[in-house]
């Protein structure tokens, strides 16, 4: 299984940005998924997840910005972003809980997504 992020880019202050996340492999069953970011001398946070049970959940400081969606038939998982300001300058990672009948359910990390958000 793998995860390929994309979407990142430098915007202005304000604008929008869509991240998506493709998971691909064979025979997998995606659970939940989260976004992350890290921003340069901070630790790694979550900004967003879909629980097992499909419920959304934000950091606070993204609430009313930021929706995390998950599209079991295209096996994506976006995070539209809006509103942007600069402090959500960091890199992006999606991660997903992946079943697989060999191995059992495990997460697994996309490679970073570079959002740098200009004032």
């Amino acid at each position: 299984v793998q995860l390929q992020a994309s979407g990142g880019g430098l915007v202005q202050a304000g604008g929008s940005l869509r991240l998506s996340c493709t998971v691909s492999g064979s025979w997998f069953v995606i659970n939940a998924v989260a976004w992350y970011r890290q921003a340069p001398g901070n630790e790694r946070e979550t900004v967003a997840a879909i629980t097992r049970a499909n419920t959304a959940n934000y950091v606070e400081s993204v609430i009313g910005r930021f929706t995390i969606s998950k599209d079991n038939a295209k096996n994506t998982i976006d995070l539209q972003i809006s509103d942007l300001k600069p402090e959500d300058t960091a890199v992006y990672y999606c991660n997903a809980n992946i079943w697989q009948p060999a191995s059992g359910s495990r997460h697994y990390w996309g490679q970073g997504t570079l959002v740098t958000v200009s004032s």
